[in-house]
């Protein structure tokens, strides 16, 4: 079957060219295409995606959801994999996938041909079902892959972080993002398996840009927070839940044998979570303020 891997971008040329070239060997020979949605980016982005014979497509920004969604509505293919530019396949996955598409393949062409062949028929269920624990049905809507997360360089394999399943191989027109802050997920209609092997996602190989993300995040975070009813300036919010989570991750979900790169990965993630609750406090003073500058005093008798 043949494959559509979609991203967005914006100023991506130093983490696309490792993302594109993990997709290459699915999407060669016709076996598929690559699209990308592109947001205005100011450096070699677009170059490099059209060197490697993407699709490239420029459009304002229009939140996460909704650019993912932009660009799966762009894909042809039988099935479509989603990626951020940050992320590329390890080279199992990419063996994984080429083998159980070429076996869903084989399930679908002896599905039609008259006269049953079960006895191929199996072996291709069986090669879907190795790689994925999935049983193959003509309704199978996605996959779920796991993602091995690198912090300064070293693969965060405790805390929570691993093995931070994402559903990210979909059947086309199986499912679409729905907003989630800065984290939207894909939404699928019918049964979804999980493969084995595993996303490299190289999101923060410096604290800067960590903290970068953060703050941005906790930014959409306290949005999230306020539709959730936290408004109010609370120490239990922005002191006493980023300890808990910090205590949580780092001593009960075994954070600390990541060394040196987890203790601070996990120290930072409870600050973004004091960041969250306050932001979603000041925020909520904003609009209240704003509110009153614009509702009318009642006129005079």
């Amino acid at each position: 079957m043949t494959l559509s891997v979609v991203l967005i971008t914006l100023n991506e040329e130093a983490k696309l060219p490792r993302t594109l070239a993990s997709v290459l060997p699915l999407v060669r020979d016709g076996h598929g295409e690559i699209i990308v949605v592109d947001s205005g980016s100011t450096d070699r982005t677009v170059a490099i995606a059209r060197s490697y014979g993407a699709k490239v497509f420029t459009e304002p920004w229009k939140g996460f959801a909704a650019q993912k969604n932009s660009a799966i509505a762009k894909a042809t293919c039988d099935w479509v994999l989603q990626l951020d530019a940050d992320e590329a396949l390890e080279p199992e996955l990419q063996n994984s996938l080429a083998a159980v598409l070429e076996s869903m393949e084989r399930c679908a062409r002896l599905n039609q041909e008259p006269g049953a062949r079960p006895l191929m028929l199996g072996d291709a269920q069986a090669d879907v079902e190795k790689h994925t624990g999935a049983q193959y049905t003509a309704n199978l809507a996605g996959f779920w892959i796991p993602r091995k997360n690198f912090f300064l360089g070293r693969w965060i394999k405790h805390g929570g972080f691993y093995p931070d399943p994402k559903l990210r191989l979909i059947r086309r027109g199986a499912g679409n993002f729905e907003e989630y802050g800065a984290h939207p997920t894909i939404q699928v209609q019918g049964p979804t398996g999980r493969f084995k092997h595993a996303l490299i996602h190289d999101a923060y190989p410096t604290l800067r840009g960590y903290i970068d993300h953060m703050n941005s995040y906790s930014s959409l975070g306290a949005s999230l927070a306020i539709e959730k009813g936290h408004r109010s300036f609370s120490l239990s919010n922005i002191v006493v839940r980023p300890w808990l989570t910090f205590i949580y991750n780092y001593f009960f979900r075994l954070g600390f044998l990541d060394g040196r790169e987890g203790f601070l990965l996990h120290l930072y993630h409870a600050v973004y979570v004091s960041w969250k609750y306050s932001k979603a406090w000041e925020q909520a003073r904003t609009r209240t303020q704003n509110e009153s500058f614009e509702t009318p005093s009642a006129a005079p008798d």
